[in-house]
């Protein structure tokens, strides 16, 4: 059995579903993003440079690099690509908070990212994917059209994410009002998506779990690798070290999912690779933020090493302590 060859059970006419699923995941991070998010980057751009530089070239160009190391077959491949191309996910401002990283930065840097990502993304998959030795036969087959999944992608995540912007900046009572039965309504239904995805297709993700088991957790390692790499050499304080690890490392692969089945057809191997993501995602991320957070109470008697000198920079999305400057260390 090669997952080349398969193509998940899916209903086409719940396309539509998936589409407003998708659609009420941006709206719902909108309604949380303030102009003020947008002003941190402007006023402190040197971290989201940082990250977004991690994200757009050097995630998917080192994904390029393993998916020609690795032993996936080519829809593996384009399915990891996707998930490298994709926003970064809200949860990581979650194991930022856990890990004593800097949020107000997080949630800046995801604010902005998720606008870029809107016109990034597809041209990102179709560049890396067309480069690809094997996975660019399989783009060729499902004849991905760069500038229609751009126009597709905008109307289905752009708008929302537009409208939801203007509500919470407009009617801000009335937009944190309704943000968490939005954030929760469409996080549920991703997820019931997700589960009745596996559900459907459950022989399949059982032949090739230990393949994917061992591709995406080394994927993911070097995605978090790289969040923190990056922000070392760009210098910057250990509270932005953890932001940035998370930043860059966790991805939105429910996100990437959909969109499997949106312009791939629920190709098999990509939607295996986004599927496991997912969920590997938040336990490895989950699990790196409690030992981290640990490590730096030990080390210093808070998470956040000195928290109250810490407070005042919060929404500046700094760490602008003297003592920040100088903790470089885990």
């Amino acid at each position: 059995m090669n997952p080349d060859d398969i193509v998940l059970n899916f209903n086409p006419g719940t396309l539509v579903i998936l589409n407003v699923v998708l659609g009420l995941i941006m709206f719902g991070i909108a309604l949380d993003t303030t102009v003020d998010d947008f002003k941190v980057v402007a006023r402190k751009p040197k971290p989201f440079v940082i990250a977004i530089l991690a994200q757009l070239l050097v995630l998917p160009a080192v994904t390029f690099g393993l998916t020609l190391i690795l032993p996936v077959t080519p829809s593996m491949a384009l399915g990891m690509i996707l998930v490298a191309c994709c926003p970064p996910g809200n949860i990581s401002q979650v194991l930022t908070h856990r890990s004593g990283g800097n949020v107000a930065l997080s949630v800046s840097m995801t604010a902005v990212s998720n606008v870029i990502y809107i016109f990034a993304l597809p041209l990102s998959v179709a560049f890396w994917g067309s480069l690809h030795p094997t996975a660019s036969t399989l783009l060729e087959a499902v004849e991905l059209d760069a500038g229609q999944m751009l126009l597709d992608i905008f109307l289905i995540i752009g708008l929302p994410f537009a409208a939801g912007l203007f509500l919470r900046n407009r009617f801000p009572r009335f937009a944190g009002r309704v943000q968490p039965f939005v954030k929760w309504f469409s996080l549920l239904a991703l997820v019931g998506f997700i589960v009745a995805a596996l559900i459907g297709n459950w022989a399949y993700f059982v032949a090739f779990l230990g393949i994917i088991v061992l591709v995406v957790t080394i994927h993911d390692a070097v995605a978090l690798a790289i969040g923190y790499s990056t922000a070392v050499v760009g210098g910057l304080g250990t509270r932005e070290r953890k932001s940035m690890t998370f930043e860059v490392g966790i991805r939105n692969a429910g996100l990437g999912l959909g969109l499997v089945f949106a312009f791939f057809g629920g190709l098999g191997g990509m939607a295996i690779v986004a599927g496991w993501w997912g969920i590997w995602d938040i336990i490895a991320g989950l699990i790196v933020a409690a030992l981290w957070a640990r490590h730096t109470r030990r080390r210093t008697g808070s998470p956040k090493r000195d928290a109250s000198r810490h407070a005042s920079h919060a929404q500046d999305g700094t760490d602008a302590s003297p003592a920040a400057a100088e903790d470089t260390t885990l």
